[in-house]
């Protein structure tokens, strides 16, 4: 059972307070489905995002980042391809400069850094040669998750899953895909219970021209 589903009126309270705090240091206004994926972190629970590129998903992976830093953890973030490992390094070192640390597979960048970026290749390597380098982490973030469905390269990401300690909790991005609750199900039997949360509209409305 989500944690999420029985929370007392104080840590309610509790979390709101830190949603707001947190709203405080961007210069936008969280929409709804943001909101509820940080709620879902804030209770202790893992949380997949399903939504359309552009829409904001990544602002509950950066939540994440700026909570482990309220604590002495720290977080891993994957991506697909070392194009967006490298890319997603530039921008969270503009904001947490040495904190942050970069392991692709031609790259090893400050590896001790309270966030490491990766590929979710790397991680899945770590699990299963030295995977005591997570008894400090309290969150990975995968990006791009539906990766998991493809059939050549799904693997990776099911044995990262299934290797994961139950202590850490998930944050998960999706595009829109139409299995996203099946996703999210096979996370919640492998590794510890996780909340869906969609959300369906584009940024930018997509134009079919014939």
């Amino acid at each position: 059972m989500l944690k999420s589903a029985r929370l007392s009126p104080a840590t309610r309270r509790k979390i709101e307070s830190s949603l707001a705090q947190f709203e405080t240091t961007l210069p936008f206004q969280l929409d709804a489905f943001q909101q509820d994926a940080i709620r879902t972190l804030l209770a202790g629970d893992s949380v997949m995002v399903a939504a359309p590129t552009g829409s904001g998903k990544t602002v509950v992976a950066e939540f994440g980042i700026y909570d482990v830093f309220r604590s002495t953890a720290r977080v891993f973030y994957t991506t697909p391809i070392k194009a967006l490992s490298n890319q997603k390094y530039r921008d969270l070192r503009a904001t947490y400069g040495d904190e942050v640390g970069l392991l692709t597979g031609d790259v090893s960048e400050n590896r001790d850094a309270r966030v490491i970026v990766m590929t979710t290749e790397i991680l899945r390597n770590m699990l299963l040669q030295s995977p005591w380098e997570l008894d400090d982490v309290d969150i990975v973030i995968f990006d791009e998750i539906h990766y998991l469905t493809d059939p050549e390269r799904g693997t990776t990401w099911e044995e990262a899953i299934i290797l994961c300690p139950e202590h850490v909790q998930l944050i998960c991005l999706s595009a829109t895909v139409t299995n996203a609750p099946e996703i999210a199900q096979w996370i919640g039997r492998t590794h510890r219970p996780i909340r869906l949360i969609t959300h369906e509209q584009r940024p930018v409305p997509l134009a079919l021209y014939y």
